[in-house]
Parts: C-alpha cells; sequence; structure tokens
C-alpha cells in the first residue's frame, strides 16, 4: 500500500477554519490521472493541490471534485506553504511549474506572495440578459475571462446576493465572479462554481487575475486590498505588475496525515 504525505491548509487566514481550505498531496512520481481525480473527490474541497519533484523543479497540478483546472491561487499558496514549513526548501523562493507556466511564491515574513499572469477579461455584453436573470439584478457591466464578470454597483449588493446556482451551470464560462467597490477595502467579490462541490469558494486566487487588471484601470492604482466576502472570508493583498499579478497572504495547517492507496 502506497503512502504520501498528506496536509490540509487554510489559505488566505490567519486562523484555522478561515480563508478557503486546499488539500495538499506531495507525491514521488505522478499517478493516473484518472487517481488522482479520485482523490480529489475523495476529499471534496475546492481543490487539491498534487507536488511532484521534477528535473526542472517542483510540478504542481490541481483537481476540483470534477475535472483538472489550469490555474488555483489559494491551492498554490497552501502548497508553498507545506513546502516553505515542513518539507524545508531552504529557500524564500519556489517556483511551480505548472500548466499556466512557471509560478513563483516567495516568502515575505509570515506573508506567501505569489505571482500569477493576469487575466483581463472582455467586454461580454452577451451574457448581460442571462447574468441578470441568474443573480436577480442587472449588473453595471459584464466581462469574459476564464470565469465571467460581473460588476455591481455596491458592496452591500455583492454581500446580498443569492444566485440560481443551477441556473448559472449553463453559462459558458467555468465559474461566476461579482464584485463591487468596498467599502474598507478597495473592492469586493464573491466567486461562484455552480458545478462543483463547493458552488461558492470561499477565497478564490485565480479570481483575482481578472479582478486585479479591471480595478487597476478603473481605480487608476497598482497597488489594491480586496476582500472576498464568502462566509468564511479572505483578505488579499494584490499589486498589478505589467501583465503579471501579484497576491499576499497567508495560511494555516489544520490537518496532516498520510494518504494511502
Amino acid at each position: 500500500m502506497a503512502r504520501h504525505p498528506f496536509f490540509q491548509i487554510d489559505a488566505f487566514a490567519s486562523r484555522a477554519f478561515a480563508g478557503n481550505p486546499a488539500a495538499v498531496v506531495c507525491l514521488d512520481a505522478w499517478l493516473p490521472d484518472s487517481v488522482l481525480q479520485a482523490i480529489a473527490v475523495e476529499n471534496n474541497l475546492a481543490e487539491t493541490a498534487f507536488l511532484v519533484q521534477e528535473p526542472e523543479g517542483w510540478r504542481i497540478r490541481w483537481f476540483t471534485t470534477l475535472a483538472e483546472i489550469d490555474l488555483c491561487g489559494h491551492a498554490t499558496l497552501a502548497s508553498a506553504w507545506v513546502l516553505f514549513n515542513e518539507l524545508e526548501v531552504g529557500s524564500d523562493r519556489v517556483v511551480f511549474q505548472s500548466r499556466s507556466g512557471p509560478l513563483t511564491v516567495d516568502l515575505d515574513g509570515e506573508d506567501l506572495v505569489l505571482d500569477f499572469p493576469a487575466r483581463p477579461g472582455r467586454p461580454a455584453p452577451e451574457l448581460l440578459d442571462q447574468l441578470e436573470r441568474d443573480l436577480g439584478l442587472r449588473p453595471a457591466e459584464v466581462f469574459a475571462a476564464r470565469d465571467a464578470l460581473a460588476v455591481l454597483e455596491s458592496e452591500a449588493a455583492v454581500r446580498a446576493l443569492r444566485p440560481d446556482l443551477e441556473a448559472l451551470k449553463d453559462l459558458p464560462t467555468l465559474g461566476v465572479i461579482v464584485t463591487a467597490p468596498g467599502l474598507a477595502h478597495d473592492f469586493v467579490s464573491r466567486c461562484f462554481f455552480p458545478g462543483d462541490a463547493m458552488p461558492e469558494d470561499p477565497v478564490t486566487g485565480s479570481a483575482h487575475c481578472t479582478l486585479v487588471p479591471y480595478w487597476a484601470a478603473r481605480l487608476q492604482k497598482t497597488h489594491l486590498r480586496a476582500f472576498q466576502a464568502s462566509a468564511r472570508g479572505g483578505e488579499l493583498a494584490c499589486e498589478l505588475v505589467g501583465d503579471r499579478v501579484r497576491m499576499g497572504g497567508r495560511a494555516v495547517k489544520v490537518i496532516e496525515g498520510w494518504l494511502t492507496h
């Protein structure tokens, strides 16, 4: 029976049971994709990250309960925390090889800073009517990247939103981000992935690859303070640097053990 180190980490959090939980599984070599997917289903979290040390460095792959995805912020932050604190990589920087290219995570005191590709959305007025029906109010603007981005008028509207999750499954995007100017932050957001085990993601790093370019242009500033207004909540310090987005946050270990199969 094979045994692999396993960790559950609350990412974008400074205390347990906050932020966004991710499973991190450290492998000696890649298992079949069907096994990786079965492990992610067993974990029943928004994402399970798998790590293998290859000749060119650490490679990371992310699986939801439905499929492998191309980019995940909170599971990358969780994986970096494991490398820094459990596997003791002996450096203040780790570079993950991924489907979205090299992803750097720097250790800055207790903070971990992700360097991700920016993914600005294109205007998508063709989604406006459908989003109005599914969200229950008409967005001021709509954009599309990997996810749909619906811009609302106020933080209160974002927090009060009760979307029709079943109807959102018909959108041609992976997920739906709703956002508005913040009261205590530059902007707030919520993120919905209606086909997954967790239809509202607590804190979504990859969504900020689309949020940060939008708000940087709108507010005419490159350093932004963001809050994802889910039930668990999460704060991110963000920066737009050319075609990259940097996001800082902390992480807390809540479970460790062995995965056996």
